[in-house]
């Protein structure tokens, strides 16, 4: 799945629903990460994508560009089914196996790292900025964990330290309370959050230090950080193609997700959009045919089959009747 190309900075206000595009017949959309301990997809996006501050994550934007930053949220497999072992290779748990994200792999010690008490009561939140039901484990890695070296299941303990099957969403991130392992030293704790109602799943990797000194902390994520358009020009998703004003500045009240990243000319595709304390406008790629899906009853939530008949990858762009905008990319393939 997708998510909003273009993700604006973390917020301190409080995001509404999010607006979300799904490809029949793939699974609805659902995007999010751990936000407490940040995973390293957030940690990089609190300290800014155009300017990160760490090594790691300038390093990740010169491996991968500044797009995975802003799509924070994005690390998943559409099919996965539980199917988490056979599809990711050892090496790459922390991409989900996708080469977009091959900069949050990076084998080092310097991650920046967020401190825990060994063993003590800890509450998670994992934002999720298109909630569904499912289930969260969450591994940490095994004593004698080499930051060094590329993460392999066998790294992870065999058995997670937290499981919980639909967890109370609270301010946009569901909670999770549980204890830490007793662990002591740099460690990662890998989450898994594999939706109920379809096969895809969501992966992050949160680097931790257990008690002693943490010369390199994570920053704090303060809000609910969601993602949203990045500020820059674009076409009014309203005007027809080849021309426009630049669209609306961007507010945070909308994301965007597809399904799957492909579909085949003459897929229907179908599209839920929510706009949150506000109605669809309108939904708008030059891979659907109309080009342009205008709501016939505007509503915070909207549901539609559209037509894939294009060759080819293309932006798809949701508006909201506020001005509030999201966008990602579909790839059609004849």
């Amino acid at each position: 799945m997708q998510i909003n190309r273009k993700a604006l900075v973390a917020t301190t206000l409080a995001a509404p629903p999010l607006l979300m595009l799904t490809v029949a017949p793939a699974p609805a959309g659902a995007h999010g990460t751990m936000n407490n301990p940040p995973s390293r997809t957030m940690v990089c996006y609190t300290e800014g994508p155009e300017s990160p501050k760490s090594a790691a994550c300038k390093k990740a934007v010169e491996l991968g560009g500044t797009q995975p930053l802003y799509d924070w949220n994005e690390v998943n497999i559409a099919n996965a089914a539980g199917r988490h072992r056979d599809l990711i290779p050892d090496g790459k748990l922390c991409s989900a196996g996708r080469d977009k994200y091959r900069g949050f792999d990076q084998a080092r010690a310097d991650w920046p790292s967020t401190s825990l008490s060994s063993g003590a009561s800890h509450t998670f939140t994992y934002r999720a900025t298109a909630p569904h039901k499912g289930g969260f484990d969450l591994y940490v890695t095994k004593d004698g964990y080499d930051p060094t070296r590329p993460l392999k299941w066998s790294d992870l303990e065999s058995k997670p330290f937290l499981s919980q099957q639909n967890p109370t969403l609270s301010n946009g991130s569901y909670v999770l309370s549980g204890r830490l392992p007793a662990k002591q030293g740099r460690h990662l704790i890998y989450a898994i959050w594999q939706r109920s109602d379809s096969p895809e799943a969501f992966y992050s990797c949160s680097d931790v230090t257990f008690g002693g000194s943490n010369p390199n902390p994570a920053p704090t994520v303060t809000g609910t950080p969601t993602a949203t358009p990045k500020p820059t020009p674009t076409p009014n998703p309203g005007n027809p193609p080849g021309g426009g004003a630049p669209g609306p500045a961007p507010v945070l009240n909308a994301g965007l997700g597809l399904g799957s990243t492909t579909a085949k000319v003459g897929a229907q595709v179908k599209v839920t959009a929510v706009c949150g304390g506000s109605r669809v406008r309108s939904v708008v790629s030059n891979a659907f045919s109309p080009r342009q899906t205008v709501p016939q009853n505007p509503a915070e939530t909207w549901s539609g089959n559209l037509s894939a008949t294009r060759a080819g990858t293309f932006p798809v762009t949701a508006a909201c009747a506020n001005g509030s905008v999201a966008r990602t990319t579909l790839t059609v393939t004849g």
